[in-house]
């Protein structure tokens, strides 16, 4: 057999292999039915869009955020479904905490059966704007955080043999993008962390799955922090989270998360272009590299309120909100990112 014709054989062998074994994940799904689920930052945003859809597929939730009337205003809006939720006030940056909140979901429910680490914190500017403080806090949410929990909740799961943990990464975790340094850093982590935790945790029934989204419209950039140029770095970001094409409905990319989660898939890359930027950036990284740094150019220079953060619902101009940003300020609403007191 010549070598063109053994490796198209080879090719084609896997791509059936890989689509026979899709097909039997698929057959045999996950159901989430009366499952305990703990997803963290569960009160807003992707968090409690993922949150709804477990409620209607008959979960038991159980969910955390560090502010109190955020978390009572999820509770509410997650109870009016007919679902139990217990929802807790939170700092998982303290392993104390986290370590609290686990026992007392297990104390609840009996047990954990699927652990969502969701919770997480985006800070927007440009590289000399960003503080160590800013760094030390993007890997403890984004990555110590997501630490605590599993390290809290695998002993049990692995004792009984079974449970599954989804990571919430990033596009920002496979391509790190300019004036996002702090949170792309802490995303890198937390993809090494998961990758290798579905290696290891294999052998004793528990599925580990990486969520890499790309931009998704959930009304997230009102809690950003943003600095430098404040206005002008919401008004970029704002408009990129809710461009057609360009950012993901909400209940679309939960889906596709919790369809991987039921088929016990190792990675899902949610979005077109978080697809094509991570095979680019695989194939050709310095180009990559080359086209981002033209990007920068035009984003804004640091000035401003300098390393002084603001969050988005402070950054407001005359270009954010504006006709454009529209999907976001309804999505806003419906996922609990704006405070009681600024709805209409």
């Amino acid at each position: 057999m010549k070598l063109g014709n053994a490796i198209t054989w080879l090719g084609a062998a896997g791509v059936g292999t890989w689509l026979a074994v899709r097909a039997y994940r698929s057959l045999n799904a996950y159901d989430f039915q009366n499952k305990s689920v703990v997803v963290t930052g569960g009160t807003r945003g992707l968090g409690l869009v993922l949150a709804r859809q477990l409620a209607r597929a008959g979960a038991r939730l159980a969910v955390c955020a560090r502010d109190t009337e955020e978390v009572e205003r999820g509770r509410e809006m997650l109870a009016s479904l007919g679902h139990p939720v217990l929802a807790r006030v939170c700092d998982l940056r303290e392993i104390g905490e986290a370590e609290r909140f686990i026992r007392a979901v297990e104390h609840e429910y009996g047990q954990i059966d699927v652990l969502i680490n969701n919770a997480g914190t985006i800070n927007v500017g440009p590289e000399a704007t960003q503080t160590r403080a800013d760094f030390i806090n993007a890997m403890a949410i984004n990555f110590w955080a997501a630490l605590h929990t599993i390290q809290a909740a695998v002993p049990a799961m692995r004792q009984r043999g079974a449970g599954r943990i989804v990571n919430i990464t990033s596009i920002g975790g496979k391509v790190s993008v300019p004036h996002l340094l702090p949170y792309s850093a802490s995303k890198f982590a937390l993809v090494g962390l998961s990758e290798g935790l579905r290696a290891e945790l294999a052998g004793d029934g528990i599925v580990v799955t990486t969520v890499v989204p790309g931009l998704m419209t959930t009304g997230s950039p009102r809690n950003a922090t943003f600095k430098g140029q404040h206005r002008a770095e919401y008004a970029w970001f704002a408009i990129g989270d809710a461009l057609p094409g360009l950012s993901m409905n909400a209940e679309r990319a939960a889906r596709r998360i919790l369809n991987a989660c039921r088929r016990g898939d190792a990675e899902v890359i949610v979005g077109i272009p978080a697809q094509l930027a991570v095979l680019i950036h695989g194939v050709m990284p310095g180009l990559t590299s080359d086209v981002l740094g033209a990007v920068n150019r035009f984003l804004p220079g640091p000035g401003g309120i300098g390393k002084d953060g603001l969050p988005g619902r402070d950054s407001e101009s005359e270009l954010a909100p504006f006709w454009l940003t529209a999907p976001n300020e309804r999505a806003a609403e419906q996922n609990n990112e704006i405070p009681a007191p600024q709805r209409p």
